[in-house]
């Protein structure tokens, strides 16, 4: 699991809710998040939609134009919930969104229906 925020309190409170069940990988920003979705190939990426530098937006674009990493679900998180903003996540290729602040047992059922699933269509 690769989490990116850019809010470090966010991201450990998405570490201390999933390393329950699964290895957590933080991103402090897009490009870090990139770099690590690479190396990695998580199951799953959780990314912030606003970011300063690379937006979640063009991490999710980036993620679906590669051909190792188009399969990984997309949860995208923001403090945006309008429907222009859901919107533009779905056109660049993100599977969920969870609104912040969010409960740890909402993110939970996010990783898991996404995990039930399974890669995403290419």
């Amino acid at each position: 699991m690769l989490v990116c925020d850019d809010e470090r309190v966010l991201r450990a409170l998405a570490r201390a809710t999933l390393e329950e069940f699964c290895a957590v990988v933080e991103a402090e920003d897009g490009d870090r998040a990139l770099a690590l979705a690479a190396e990695l190939e998580p199951d799953v990426v959780i990314v912030d939609m606003m970011m300063p530098g690379r937006s979640g937006l063009e991490v999710v674009a980036h993620l679906r134009r590669d051909e190792r990493l188009a399969s990984v679900p997309v949860i995208m998180l923001t403090a945006r919930a309008q429907a222009a903003d859901q919107e533009a996540g779905m056109n660049a290729g993100a599977d969920l969104f969870v609104a912040k602040p969010f409960s740890p047992a909402e993110l939970v059922t996010a990783v898991r229906e996404l995990l039930e699933r399974g890669p995403r269509a290419r």
